[in-house]
């Protein structure tokens, strides 16, 4: 793989918001994402830049973007990750019971697919996940019931179905399903993409 993972900096939100207009030109992205491109697009600078900032290593710490860097400079594929308290309503509206971290805004451009960045991604997100200073015991993600690629992709990097289902935004039909990868035995620090 020819792409370094990091994560983003404070002063890179145009980079941030021509990724995510990016992902959600994606032909699923109905089926992976809550907002459309026309409302992303209409989001006024000022968004992107307080959305880059909180996300970066400069944020309070609740909230990390990664990318997936060409060696020319290119972000070819990204993970957000969200810390959740236990006891505490998470922006879903649940409440968890255990200290976990919640991965979002998964998209990896099409020449990129296949290459491992969706692994190294993941990796770093549960890497960042495992070494945050008040302990978590899970990382876990919410993805569409019709996104059987997404799917798939999740379950060859260790997360299973919980079983938890709930109803996507705005439909009566569709639901998401919640997918888990629980905090390895033992597991010892390592060093974390930042």
């Amino acid at each position: 793989m020819d792409y370094s993972i990091r994560t983003i900096r404070a002063d890179e939100w145009e980079q941030v918001r021509e990724l995510r207009l990016a992902a959600l030109q994606d032909p699923v992205a109905h089926l992976a994402f809550l907002e459309t491109h026309e409302e992303a697009a209409a989001r006024p600078d000022s968004f992107w830049q307080e959305r880059t900032v909180n996300s970066s290593e400069d944020g309070a710490g609740d909230v990390r973007q990664f990318v997936a860097e060409a060696p020319d400079g290119r972000w070819v594929g990204t993970a957000t990750v969200l810390v959740e308290r236990a006891a505490a309503e998470t922006f879903f509206g649940d409440v968890p019971v255990v200290e976990q971290t919640h991965v979002v805004g998964v998209f990896v451009r099409d020449e990129a697919r296949g290459s491992g960045v969706i692994d190294a991604l993941f990796e770093a997100s549960a890497e960042w996940s495992w070494a945050l200073e008040q302990r978590v015991e899970r990382v876990r993600l919410y993805v569409n019931g019709e996104n059987v690629r997404a799917q798939a992709a999740y379950r060859r990097l260790g997360f299973a179905d919980t079983g938890v289902r709930v109803a996507l935004h705005g439909s009566e039909v569709a639901q998401e399903l919640e997918y888990e990868l629980l905090r390895p035995a033992g597991w010892v620090r390592a060093s974390v993409a930042e």
